[in-house]
């Protein structure tokens, strides 16, 4: 899903965010105030292609509003955002950010209860049209057999033709995991996607999404570091909006000002 040559004008990523490995998302230099306060503050990242990278911070750090910039819900006051290296985000709608392949979960599930699990299913992968004409419209054998594979996968697969608003809360979790899979994402934003779970659910997740890194990439906002611990390739915490400390979780844990403003000792 890359975006067309010469479509966008501004300057390309600076060398010095060139590394190694292809990044899938750089930021440089992103600054967001709200009514004088610095929400975000020359904060920048660089996240790799299949990467699973951790974000972690006290409340107030700036996690949210760091998805919100990457998603085209926050424009920031300057910096940039890249996407595949050539596609600045702070120049896009939302819209046209999540049709490049980026997708958010929000920590709350957002289903269509109504609807049985499959119909939430069918509407995700067919998204650009209404919800009833998406309903009308005859499914290919491929998308049914993309759909039969996500409940599978999802472990969702007697519950098909249950209604949404029926599912238990992980169960709902995992439905709208599915719904951003379904659309086959480049990079996956996923806030708090544990919270709530049973253990034997957040162990699947765990499970799901160490599969699911190298196709895709995925940045997880997560409270709970025992299920970080399972995950993640590499951990940045912020703080006050700004990045304080990034590497393994055992540097990260090691770190005396990580330690003082998040982790306790």
């Amino acid at each position: 899903m890359q975006p067309s040559e010469g479509l966008f004008t501004r300057q390309q990523p600076s060398d010095r965010f060139r590394e190694q490995t292809d990044p899938v998302l750089l930021l440089e230099e992103i600054n967001v105030s709200f009514d004088g306060f610095n929400a975000l503050t020359n904060l920048s990242m660089r996240i790799g292609v299949g990467e699973l990278r951790c974000v972690i911070g006290p409340n107030g750090a700036g996690k949210t509003t760091l998805m919100d910039v990457i998603t085209g819900k926050t424009r920031p006051r300057s910096g940039r955002a890249w996407y595949d290296q050539s596609t600045d985000l702070t120049a896009l709608e939302p819209a046209d950010i999540a049709r490049r392949g980026i997708g958010r979960k929000f920590q709350k599930p957002t289903v269509f209860e109504a609807l049985t699990v499959f119909e939430n299913l069918e509407i995700a992968q067919k998204g650009d049209k209404s919800v009833w004409g998406t309903l009308r419209a005859v499914l290919n054998g491929e998308q049914r057999d993309r759909i039969d594979e996500m409940l599978t996968l999802l472990r969702l697969g007697g519950e098909r033709h249950r209604r949404a608003g029926l599912l238990s809360h992980g169960q709902k979790q995992f439905l709208e995991i599915g719904m951003l899979l379904v659309q086959e994402p480049h990079l996956l934003l996923l806030d708090e996607p544990a919270a709530g779970m049973t253990d034997a659910e957040t162990e699947y997740t765990a499970e799901l999404f160490r599969t699911l890194a190298g196709k895709h990439s995925l940045m997880v906002v997560e409270h709970d570091m025992g299920f970080v611990e399972t995950i993640a390739d590499r951990v940045t915490v912020l703080h006050q909006g700004q990045v304080l400390a990034e590497g393994s979780l055992r540097e990260v844990q090691a770190n005396e000002q990580v330690i003082d403003v998040y982790l306790g000792r």
